[in-house]
C-alpha cells in the first residue's frame, strides 16, 4: 500500500474513492499509476486475499476533492484491461449505515438467485435476522424461477440488518443483490435519474456512440428503454438484454 505520512491528511476523508470490478492482472502500481494522472494521491490501496490475489476493488486517496471528482468523471464505467470498472466518492461504513437508517423498509428485493432457490431457502436464511410473513421467489408460467424474489420483514430494523449483511453475498456460487424492494413509482423515478446521468456522461464522453445501461429493473422492455433515451436524440436501435 502506498501511503502518505502525515496522517490528519488521510484521516480527514476528503478525496476518498472506491473503484470495484478491477481486473485481477491490474496490481497496485498500476491502479496508482492510473489514478495518479489526475493529481497527487496520499493513498493507494488495492485489496488481496491471504495469497496476495486481488480481490477486484481498491480504494484511492487524492489531496484533494477536485482530483477525485476528475478522477470518478473520466473513469467510472471505462474499460481497464477489458473490464468495465465502476469508480465512485467512497461512503465510510458508519455514513452507510445512517442513510440507510433514515429509509425505513420492511420489505427486500433479492435478485440472481439460483435456479435451486426456493421459497424455504429464502425464508430460512432471511428468518436468520428477525420474523418474517413471507418470502416468495417469483416463478414464470411453467414454475421456473425468475431468479429473484422478495421477503417481507416485521420489523423495518431486521430488513436493514438482512440488506446490510446479506447484500453481495454468494450462494451456491451466484453473488446476491439484495436491498430494499422499491415500488413502481420509485423504480421509475431512480431509472429516470440514473439515465439522465449515463446521458450527461455520454453527451461528454462520445458522439454517435453506443451507449450500455447495466442493472435495469426486471419490468423494463425494450419498448420503455426506448420511451426514456428518445427524449434525448434519435435512436437507431434499442436492446434489453
Amino acid at each position: 500500500m502506498y501511503s502518505n505520512r502525515d496522517p490528519s491528511l488521510r484521516k480527514s476523508g476528503a478525496g476518498n474513492i472506491f473503484i470495484k470490478n478491477l481486473d485481477k492482472g491490474i496490481d497496485q502500481k498500476a491502479l496508482h499509476d492510473t489514478f495518479s494522472a489526475f493529481g497527487n494521491i496520499l493513498s493507494c490501496k488495492l485489496a488481496t486475499d491471504s495469497s496476495g490475489q486481488s480481490k477486484g476493488y481498491g480504494f484511492v486517496q487524492f489531496d484533494n476533492e477536485e482530483s477525485a471528482q476528475k478522477a470518478i468523471e473520466k473513469l467510472n464505467g471505462m474499460l481497464l484491461n477489458d473490464k468495465q470498472v465502476y469508480v465512485g466518492p467512497f461512503v465510510r461504513k458508519q455514513e452507510r449505515d445512517t442513510s440507510t437508517s433514515k429509509t425505513k423498509f420492511n420489505n427486500v428485493y433479492v435478485k440472481n438467485l439460483s435456479e435451486l432457490t426456493t421459497d424455504e431457502d429464502l425464508n430460512k436464511t432471511f428468518g436468520e435476522f428477525g420474523p418474517i410473513t413471507s418470502a416468495v421467489v417469483m416463478r414464470d408460467a411453467d414454475g421456473k424461477s425468475k431468479g429473484f424474489g422478495f421477503i417481507n420483514f416485521e420489523n423495518a430494523d431486521d430488513a436493514a440488518r438482512a440488506v446490510e449483511s446479506l447484500n453481495g453475498k454468494k450462494f451456491d456460487d451466484k453473488e446476491w443483490f439484495v436491498g430494499k424492494a422499491q415500488k413502481k413509482s420509485e423504480r421509475e423515478a431512480e431509472l429516470k435519474h440514473r439515465f439522465e446521468q449515463t446521458m450527461k456522461e455520454a453527451a461528454d464522453k462520445f458522439q454517435g456512440a453506443n451507449l450500455y445501461v447495466k442493472n435495469l429493473d426486471d419490468s423494463i422492455s425494450d419498448e420503455k428503454l426506448k420511451e426514456l433515451f428518445s427524449q434525448y436524440g434519435t435512436i437507431t436501435s434499442c436492446k434489453v438484454r
